[in-house]
């Protein structure tokens, strides 16, 4: 293990520290900060406005190092997507999705995930560890670096950052909250924080905790109407079931302004598509600071679920928008490399399964 730091994985205000360890001012941090994430530079040699002593001392200390790229793959439709290593067995996947108003990357925040959603290909595949902070931001650093970090801010291939990877990113709230802190900084990668969202299956206490700490863009994956069918997708329904999810949602939207909540709900057919479904749906959300994004399901070996029909889907639509919901359906991206929502695998060989809902913990450990 390098005992040096990753410079990543540091806010401003520990990147201050850092240099004040070394003697240096704290503006130091603030130079360094600019190299890094705005020159997408990692060699300290190249900081030419640090003294040559200084340089020596921080390549003794630290280091700027993404994770490594295990493989690239590109899709049909302008969708990249990256498997990067987390060891030499651990993998997570990150996703860039150029559209034509916006460009996002969707970061991972953990090596698998524990919640368990039965829909979901990253839950299929259980979970191992959190991310580190350096290892969220390392992401987005390295997707800028191959695409390039551009001349100014304005011209950055990434306008947007969703926590909508692999990983529920609230269970990994102490380096969620860091990493949001590098992606809002003015030194780091400078974005409001209307680009910047988190999705979480619903971990009330910590949504509340985000909406004190850093209140960007949050988004909910809800994907019913009712107790009985959200405790059977998403099991932490069983702790925190949708009145008190709700309840939390509607604390957090005065720190959003004029912006809503954006509700997930992956449509599977036979399942939660039906029209009486769309109109219990509309009861919940009428009124409120919310918008529904309707997800086509996308398939994954073993899964026991299909996709709504696309007439399904809009009709469905339809019942919510005349029931004065704001809805739109998402656009199915990068599916032909498995880069679609609801199918990032990743590589997870080392496993603890773990279902927050009904708190059953079984351990598997694969070779």
């Amino acid at each position: 293990m390098d005992a040096r730091t990753n410079l990543l994985g540091l806010p401003q205000a520990a990147m201050s520290t850092l240099f004040e360890g070394l003697g240096e001012r704290p503006f130091r941090a603030r130079q360094v900060m600019q190299w890094i994430y705005r020159r997408g530079v990692s060699d300290f040699e190249q900081m030419t406005d640090l003294g040559k002593g200084l340089r020596s001392r921080l390549a003794e200390v630290a280091f700027v190092a993404p994770p490594e790229v295990g493989l690239h793959q590109g899709s049909s439709d302008g969708t990249r997507k990256w498997l990067l290593r987390m060891d030499t067995v651990q993998g997570i996947e990150t996703v860039y999705i150029p559209e034509p108003r916006r460009k996002t990357l969707c970061i991972s925040s953990q090596v698998g995930c524990a919640l368990d959603c039965s829909f979901c290909s990253t839950a299929q595949q259980g979970f191992n560890r959190n991310l580190s902070t350096a290892e969220i931001i390392g992401q987005v650093w390295l997707a800028h670096a191959e695409l390039g970090f551009g001349e100014s801010i304005a011209e950055r291939p990434i306008s947007n950052v969703v926590f909508m990877g692999m990983g529920e990113p609230m269970a990994n709230y102490r380096n969620l909250v860091p990493a949001l802190s590098i992606l809002l900084d003015d030194y780091g990668f400078c974005l409001s924080k209307r680009r910047v969202t988190v999705s979480t299956s619903g971990l009330v206490p910590m949504i509340d905790r985000l909406r004190e700490d850093m209140p960007v863009a949050l988004a909910i994956s809800l994907h019913a109407p009712d107790d009985a069918l959200r405790d059977q997708l998403v099991p932490i329904n069983r702790r925190h079931p949708i009145a008190e999810l709700l309840d939390a949602c509607w604390r957090y939207a005065p720190a959003l302004g004029d912006r809503d909540i954006t509700f997930e709900y992956v449509m599977l057919d036979g399942v939660n598509d039906s029209p009486a479904q769309a109109r219990d749906l509309a009861r919940l959300l009428r009124d409120r600071p919310a918008k529904i994004n309707l997800i086509p399901f996308n398939p994954f070996p073993g899964t026991r679920y299909q996709r709504s029909p696309l007439e399904r889907i809009e009709a469905f639509r339809e019942v919510l928008v005349q029931g004065g919901v704001m809805a739109t359906v998402r656009r199915t991206r990068g599916d032909d490399i498995d880069a679609a929502c609801g199918q990032l695998a990743g590589r997870v060989n080392d496993r603890t399964k773990v279902r927050l809902g009904d708190k059953m913990i079984s351990v598997t450990v694969q070779p």
